[in-house]
């Protein structure tokens, strides 16, 4: 059977060595079989290698075939002495005698297993693989869906990919096209949700010309576009009955009609079809037909939500960053506490979500990095210190002097006009300059002057308490009548030594 692996049965004893043949062939395995002389020989043949059967004695010559073969399994049959290869993990089990079926059949599972899970295949699929890019994760679950992508992907088999919404069932599906034989033709995709039910079927099938008011030429519909190539029908949970009828007949005898025509068109397509909803329960319900869903139910692919995969979040974000770096050329970092809060919360939206959230975070901080603090409150799940930078006292004295005079109209004092005025005013008062209340607020400064510093700061915490009394000591709304951030305004009742009466 071409591409079936084959398994390769080492033993010196011709008659032990034809018994174990016998066995193999009744089970349908491909297997060769050698003596250990002829073990190279075989090996270079051998294109599609499963696992090899070690059958007598642990010479030095097989010990060093199984330590210098670590990506193939070994099973033991009927050996003296094993000891020699106690230390090689890739041995993985031990046949008894006489030989069990059900150990057989267990045993070459696990060859499938240790094969399938290789670390050099996994690494493979995470890195080097460009069409996995969207498919980030080295959780177990999205190696799952790797595994399987690859598995249906070589097949013309129908496909249901199921998941919540923003779970990436549109990458699964596209990744399924571009890694099949179809890659070359088109990957059609139509929401069957976002059509309204009388204009679906003339998306899905097209329409001749005069077929219905507005038809005022023929049209080709996405089961023609996708010709030769992959038609994904999302949402396939909102189509309505009618159309799941005419959509089974086309998948039971791959032809179509277009509305108003009576000529039949072949459909050499493949359906990949996916929903947020439980197909089952829709069934029961009577809102989906039972025999359609069995025939695209044929392999189905479940995508995690990113709540049940946690683990990808640093490395799904991190490629978000990245693809949003190449567009908008500018990125954002975040902290490792900003990725154990990110990787608490729930995703109720997954990857979407995420995507929009990293989209948010490089607009408002922009080739800066972000810790805690910065994120949006809904995803601040751990407490974090939130730094408060200590400036130097000239920089606090002068911001103080900006705000104290922030509303001092400098133009109607530099104002020529105004300022005759005023002279001729006070020369027609008899020059009594003195009575002006800039006069008063100047001769209000005491002879031997003060300390600015420490008056700013007693006006500063005045102004506070003040703020606290008005609040009830409530520093949230303190802090927002002062417009200061709660954190600064903690931080000045700390210096000041500011509390609230017992």
């Amino acid at each position: 059977m071409q591409g079936q692996k084959t398994i390769l049965v080492i033993d010196n004893n011709n008659a032990r060595r034809q018994q174990i043949e016998t066995v193999l062939a009744f089970v349908g395995e491909h297997f060769q079989s050698c003596a250990e002389d002829e073990i190279s020989t075989k090996l270079a043949n051998i294109s599609n290698l499963l696992t090899i059967i070690i059958v007598g004695e642990l010479t030095d010559n097989i010990v060093n075939l199984i330590r210098k073969t670590p990506h193939c399994p070994f099973i033991l049959h009927d050996v003296v002495d094993s000891l020699p290869a106690q230390a090689l993990v890739n041995i993985i089990g031990e046949l008894s005698v006489p030989l069990n079926y059900a150990q057989l059949t267990e045993l070459i599972h696990h060859s499938h297993q240790y094969q399938n899970k290789l670390p050099a295949k996994q690494c493979k699929n995470k890195g080097t693989n460009a069409l996995f890019r969207s498919l980030i994760g080295t959780s177990e679950a999205m190696l799952q869906v790797r595994f399987l992508i690859e598995q249906v992907a070589a097949t013309d088999a129908s496909v249901l990919v199921l998941g919540e919404s923003g779970t990436g069932k549109e990458v699964v599906a596209r990744n399924i096209h571009n890694l099949s034989e179809r890659a070359k033709g088109p990957f059609v995709p139509i929401n069957c949700g976002a059509i309204p039910a009388e204009l679906l079927e003339s998306e899905l099938f097209g329409h001749e010309k005069g077929a219905f008011t507005g038809a005022f030429s023929t049209r080709k519909g996405r089961f023609e576009l996708a010709e030769g190539g992959t038609l994904f029908l999302d949402e396939i949970g909102d189509m309505p009955q009618p159309m799941q009828v005419k959509l089974l007949r086309v998948l039971q005898e791959r032809t179509f009609e277009r509305v108003g025509s009576s000529k039949s068109i072949k459909a050499n397509v493949r359906i990949i079809a996916a929903t947020h909803q439980h197909l089952e329960e829709m069934i029961k319900s009577g809102d989906f037909r039972e025999d359609l869903y069995y025939r695209l139910n044929v392999f189905p692919i479940e995508t995690p939500a990113l709540r049940e995969r946690k683990e990808d979040v640093p490395l799904l974000l991190q490629e978000l960053v990245n693809r949003f770096e190449q567009e908008q050329e500018k990125t954002v970092r975040f902290t490792e506490r900003a990725l154990e809060s990110l990787m608490e919360h729930a995703w109720a939206g997954n990857v979407r979500e995420l995507s929009n959230l990293i989209e948010r975070m490089l607009i408002m901080y922009g080739d800066q990095v972000v810790d805690v603090a910065e994120l949006p409150l809904k995803y601040q799940h751990i407490d974090a210190e939130t730094y408060q930078p200590q400036y130097p006292e000239e920089i606090q004295e002068r911001e103080a002097l900006n705000e104290l005079f922030a509303d001092f109209n400098y133009d109607e004092y530099n104002d020529e006009e105004s300022l005759n005025n005023s002279t001729a005013e006070a020369n027609s008062e008899g020059n009594d300059a003195a009575n002006t209340p800039e006069q008063k607020a100047v001769n209000a400064l005491p002879e031997e002057g003060i300390n600015l510093k420490e008056y700013l700061a007693e006006l500063e915490v005045s102004l506070i308490e003040l703020a606290l009394i008005k609040h009830d000591w409530v520093v949230a709304r303190a802090a927002e009548t002062l417009g200061m951030r709660r954190t600064t305004l903690v931080e000045k009742m700390r210096k000041y030594d500011l509390q609230k009466p017992v």
